[in-house]
């Protein structure tokens, strides 16, 4: 069976991050790279379809412009705040070259975890897409510290890559795609072309850690990609530095790095929101009949089921929920602030009105509130 076929043929809109790998040397960017990069993506434009780039390197350019290795957080920011400007220069000068504009649109995770400013995103997008302008997407690593820590720009491609509804997702690296080791230490590590059963497969493969230009290697691209099969989205991780990667990834008839199928079990957008794009602001923690019931048995959260509470959250902000061992096997968005879960905790629901003296609902969190994440990881 071609899949290829059957994902590229409708194939409408796709998002492309390329990290900072493929992007620099330590003498700073790679200028012959972007401009190849530049002309694939026109190509790609040329026959209709619609594009996110989503770009790393510009701590990579900040250092090498400073001089400096940037090895604290602040040097890191300073980095990034400096070699942004160079980033955005050269892939504004390289698609110039071809009649085409440019967008810089600088998010961090709370960006995509507020649903109004995540909703903002999207529409700028949708805006820029409708004038025929290449929206270029980077972390504001001058501000986002804990985005700095994660390097998470390859996570941050695939939750675009919901954002926007896109069909594919390719990730650009220096590697030829998923291997079965990690190349640096086993030479005997060869390339896995197709993943049909990202859930599955993709337990056990051996993730090289971040080489001296990046700031996550190929763990943060398993990750992403799981994410994005997740969200039904089809996944190309590739190498970056080949003069027509991105033609061999949208051609059916060619093959090129690791293609990813979306997963069997998909979730739905708000749910995916859930999972993937909150950070929990505290946590549950429940008893085994309580777990076992939002386990496998389709029920809510309700106050009797709950054994401690720990954090400080809101009403609709998200929770971890914890099984009697202390496992974080869900999160959901909470019905009721944290003071308030402490009173109930343990309680029944008609109790909740005479100890607040108000109540919102009998769950603590909804089924339609929650995610079973153990399976994700």
């Amino acid at each position: 069976m071609n899949y290829k076929e059957a994902i590229i043929g409708p194939l409408r809109r796709l998002v492309i991050k390329v990290g900072s790998a493929v992007l620099s040397d330590p003498g700073g960017l790679r200028t012959e790279v972007i401009g190849n990069l530049a002309r694939q993506i026109d190509t790609i434009m040329r026959d209709g379809r619609e594009v996110v780039l989503v770009t790393s390197g510009a701590i990579a350019a900040g250092r090498a412009r400073l001089g400096r290795r940037a090895s604290t957080i602040a040097e890191r920011q300073a980095a990034a705040a400096t070699g942004q400007i160079e980033l955005m220069r050269q892939w504004a000068k390289a698609f110039d070259a071809h009649g085409r504009t440019v967008a810089q649109i600088l998010l961090t995770h709370q960006d995509l975890a507020e649903r109004k400013r995540r909703l903002n995103a999207v529409r700028t997008i949708e805006s820029l897409f409708a004038a025929g302008v290449i929206p270029i997407v980077n972390e504001n690593d001058t501000v986002a510290v804990e985005e700095i820590r994660m390097g998470d720009n390859d996570v941050l491609s695939s939750l675009v890559a919901g954002m926007v509804q896109a069909g594919l997702l390719v990730i650009l690296s220096d590697v030829p795609g998923v291997l079965t080791g990690d190349p640096r230490t086993r030479p005997d590590a060869r390339l896995i072309p197709l993943i049909t059963d990202p859930e599955a497969e993709m337990r056990g493969l051996v993730a090289e850690s971040a080489g001296p230009l990046g700031s996550g290697g190929m763990a943060t691209k398993l990750k992403a990609a799981r994410q994005a099969a997740r969200a039904g989205i089809c996944v190309i991780i590739g190498p970056g530095r080949e003069p027509d990667t991105l033609a061999a990834a949208l051609d059916p008839a060619r093959e090129v790095g690791t293609l990813v199928l979306p997963a069997r079990r998909r979730l739905p957008g708000r749910k995916h929101w859930i999972a993937f794009a909150l950070r929990p602001s505290g946590a549950l923690a429940l008893d085994r009949g309580a777990a076992e019931a939002l386990r496998s048995k389709g029920r809510s959260l309700l106050a009797s089921g709950i054994r401690d509470v720990t954090g400080e959250f809101a009403s609709g902000d998200c929770v971890s929920l914890l099984d009697p061992e202390g496992i974080e096997f869900g999160r959901g968005l909470v019905n009721y602030p944290a003071a308030d879960v402490l009173k109930v905790k343990g309680m029944k629901s008609q109790e909740i009105p005479r100890v607040l003296g108000y109540k919102v609902a009998d769950e603590i969190v909804h089924r339609d509130n929650f995610v079973l994440i153990e399976d994700l990881a």
